[in-house]
């Protein structure tokens, strides 16, 4: 229960005179009619035209954009992959090493293209693929070539 009496407002406001006029804050600026900024511009429109005219279009809200698709160059890391196992190969099996590194190559330039055309973007793994397939091919060869002068050699007693 609300201390005071009946009828007595609880939060010790005191009753308005009804025949008082409404209570004006002197240091209160002037209101702009209902619809109109504070500023005294109008609502819609520049100084000088028409105030109903609506307003120019301005610059779109900024946002995260278009998505951004995704670049893979698959190409270019499966060459990578095949290069480098080239190399191992072409290390202890000579010349099966040989399609690989061709195929690394292949798969290089294939997916150095894609990236300079700008579908792709890991040009430095087509690159490496490139030049893995190169160095494994080449080891193969060698390593194959070498593997048959040895095999000659005890063979015929030169």
């Amino acid at each position: 229960m609300q201390p005071g009496y009946p009828g007595q407002d609880p939060y010790g406001q005191q009753p308005s005179d009804p025949t008082a006029p409404p209570y004006q804050d002197p240091y209160a600026q002037a209101q702009p009619p209902y619809g109109q900024p504070a500023h005294g511009q109008p609502m819609y429109g520049h100084p000088g035209h028409d105030p109903y005219a609506p307003p120019a279009p301005g610059y779109p809200m900024p946002g995260y954009g278009a998505p951004v698709p995704q670049q893979n160059n698959n190409l270019g890391l499966i060459g990578m992959i095949v290069g480098i196992t080239s190399i191992v190969l072409g290390l202890c099996c000579g010349f099966f090493a040989l399609p690989l590194g061709i195929a690394g190559i292949v798969l290089g330039v294939m997916g150095r293209t894609k990236a300079d055309q700008g579908l792709a973007g890991n040009r430095g793994q087509a690159q490496a693929g490139l030049i893995c397939g190169v160095i494994g091919a080449v080891i193969g060869v060698g390593t194959g070539i070498l593997g048959i002068v040895v095999n000659l050699g005890g063979v015929y007693q030169f």
